[in-house]
């Protein structure tokens, strides 16, 4: 119930069509990379989502956090505009409810986005590369991978939409944090648990038990963040 009055409140914030056409941009990126520069990529000794992923994730992934970090905005925008919050809260409703309920909202736009993405590097599999018979498995869990490591970006940016009635301090602390994920190393197992530095993150970087440590992480992440919005929560309305 929380999830479809989520996607009615946004219905008129040009929240969908941003994700839409964000999603379309980010799956552009590999198509027009190798429609210009295909004779780079085409030689190469490795699985074509590889080659794809290896070339164009770092922008692609950049375009779906900023678009997760625009997105939360928007969503808590809805609520803060006119103190509809407030209103909210004098409601039988819990506001973790509210949060959770955005949670599945930008989760289930976040799914839509990397479909668009994955059959983009499908597509340019197919297209430039020899098609092999684990194409589709690879492309499978190369995305819902990048679907883990999301979950943590996701619910970490409604935490900070959530804290400041001001739309344009979240997107810039958003917006900071982004850069600041940049700039991690990508071999710092540590530093790389930042939230924001997560998405950046591939599959075929790293062996099968740093995989499996980086998913772990992710889950535990995703729990520790819910957990601490759950505490800000308790916390503000004490001191209402």
């Amino acid at each position: 119930m929380s999830f479809v009055l989520e996607l009615r409140k946004v219905k008129r914030t040009g929240f969908l069509p941003a994700f839409l056409s964000g999603g379309i941009l980010a799956a552009a990126v590999p198509a027009l990379n190798m429609a210009f520069r295909s004779e780079m990529y085409v030689g190469m000794n490795a699985a074509p989502v590889n080659i794809l992923l290896d070339a164009n994730w770092q922008m692609m992934s950049m375009l779906n956090i900023l678009l997760v970090v625009a997105g939360a905005c928007i969503l808590y925008n809805t609520e803060y505009a006119d103190n509809a919050i407030q209103r909210m809260c004098t409601l039988p409703t819990k506001e973790s409810t509210m949060f959770f309920g955005k949670t599945a909202v930008l989760i289930t736009v976040s799914i839509l986005l990397l479909m668009i993405e994955a059959v983009s590097v499908f597509g340019c599999s197919i297209h430039w590369f020899e098609e092999s018979a684990d194409l589709y498995m690879e492309t499978l869990k190369n995305f819902g991978f990048f679907l883990m490591l999301m979950l943590p970006t996701i619910l970490f940016s409604l935490v900070i939409a959530s804290v400041s009635k001001n739309m344009w301090i979240s997107l810039g602390i958003g917006v900071v944090c982004v850069f600041v994920a940049t700039m991690i190393p990508s071999q710092n197992f540590v530093l790389t648990l930042f939230p924001f530095a997560l998405p950046f993150l591939t599959l075929e970087s790293h062996t099968a038990d740093v995989i499996r440590n980086y998913t772990v992480a992710g889950a535990v992440e995703t729990v520790l963040i819910a957990l601490l919005e759950v505490m800000i929560l308790k916390v503000r309305r004490s001191f209402e």
